[in-house]
């Protein structure tokens, strides 16, 4: 099993696991944004976004930068990495064991029709000939 630094990815996942945070990493990957600029879309108070900020901050995935009073945030892909990786794991195994699956219905389905050819009248009468 794929073990990383198990509290690194518990927050990297735990930050990704609210929907305002995903769509805050997502407009971080075009370019970096005050926290005003990340608040923008979302009917939230400045201290409620900061604390979202922070939570992805707390996870790695953002560098906050402060250039005076303004608050700069970029996205940091790393621990994204981090957790690709993880589920990259599980995704192999589940496509190996979606593989195996296959083959056997495939199995199956030619088994099947195997019996339902020995069965056929017309199969009956061609071995007649």
């Amino acid at each position: 099993m794929v073990e990383l630094e198990t509290p690194r990815i518990d927050a990297v996942f735990h930050a990704l696991g609210d929907a305002t945070r995903r769509h805050m990493l997502r407009d971080l990957a075009g370019s970096e944004r005050t926290v005003s600029q990340l608040a923008e879309p979302f009917a939230m108070s400045l201290a409620a976004a900061s604390k979202h900020i922070k939570t992805l901050e707390n996870a790695g995935l953002i560098r906050r930068e402060v250039r005076g009073r303004t608050h700069i945030c970029r996205l940091e892909p790393g621990p994204l990495a981090s957790a690709h990786q993880w589920l990259g794991f599980y995704e192999r195994f589940w496509t190996n064991r979606l593989d195996v699956l296959e083959r056997l219905l495939r199995e199956e389905d030619a088994r099947k029709a195997r019996d339902e050819s020995e069965k056929s009248p017309a199969s009956r009468e061609g071995d007649d000939q």
